[in-house]
């Protein structure tokens, strides 16, 4: 059965590069991942996904993954972007295993658009993020706040790293919250959410076989806001992706 939840995960790890760290220098970069993501929602099944890697970075925009952006401001020090990703966060009842999962309404998948800025120093790297759903179906907002650092050893570089997203009410409500409505046909109590604070840890490897190949791993644990882990639809307090891939840069 087709994970939604995996699939959002998956969105992460696209759109922020944590699996193809901007460990690379060069412009492109192509290849073949493989993502395992468990998922917070009730009778929806942990996913293993295929996903081909296109990574390019110029002067004035770059994409990688599900992610576009065009830099407003880049120097070696900053980049600061306008950007937007494709959301695949969704949820399908038809999809589920629970019947009474099945009897609550479909949350839809979505373009998020806003400000990305990273910041590259000795010390590490901050990245930070605020975007919002212009396709208007949840109405909401999210951030993402992050500190990491690399580590070169000869051919292996890793980079760890610590952070947070929040979600706003709009957003956390659109995926977690039943209705009135959604709670009379499933059983499920009314649950109405308030925005929150998820940290996660992530690790992110990559290993120059030669002076194009590369292969690249990553992991990242993240631990859900109250907001989500409080609403009926959930049955888990986490959730963990791990991926893996073999990279050719040009």
């Amino acid at each position: 059965m087709k994970s939604q939840s995996s699939l959002a995960i998956l969105s992460l790890a696209l759109a922020y590069g944590i699996a193809t760290p901007a460990i690379a220098q060069s412009d492109l970069t192509i290849g073949a991942q493989a993502f395992y993501a468990t998922t917070p929602y009730k009778g929806a099944d942990d996913r293993t996904v295929p996903f081909p890697l296109l990574d390019y970075k110029g002067d004035n925009f770059y994409f990688s993954g599900l992610r576009a952006g065009y830099y407003l401001w880049k120097d070696p020090q900053n980049e600061l972007s306008l950007t937007g990703y494709y959301s695949p966060w969704a949820f399908r009842p038809s999809k589920n295993d629970y019947g009474y999962m099945k009897q609550l309404d479909k949350r839809r998948s979505t373009v998020m658009a806003g400000l990305r800025y990273q910041h590259f120093a000795d010390w590490g790297i901050v990245r930070a993020e605020y975007t919002g759903d212009i396709l208007d179906n949840s109405g909401g907002f999210n951030a993402d706040l992050a500190y990491l650092y690399r580590f070169t050893f000869d051919r292996l570089t890793l980079v760890p790293g610590i952070g947070a997203t929040w979600d706003s009410e709009d957003q956390n409500t659109y995926y977690y919250g039943v209705s009135g409505d959604e709670s009379r046909r499933s059983g499920l109590k009314r649950y109405h959410a308030d925005d929150g604070w998820s940290p996660y840890v992530e690790m992110s490897a990559v290993y120059a076989l030669t002076d194009n190949w590369s292969a690249s791993a990553m992991a990242r644990y993240s631990r859900l806001s109250d907001e989500i882990k409080d609403s009926p639809m959930v049955d888990r307090k986490s959730t963990t992706l791990v991926g893996v891939g073999m990279n050719y840069t040009f």
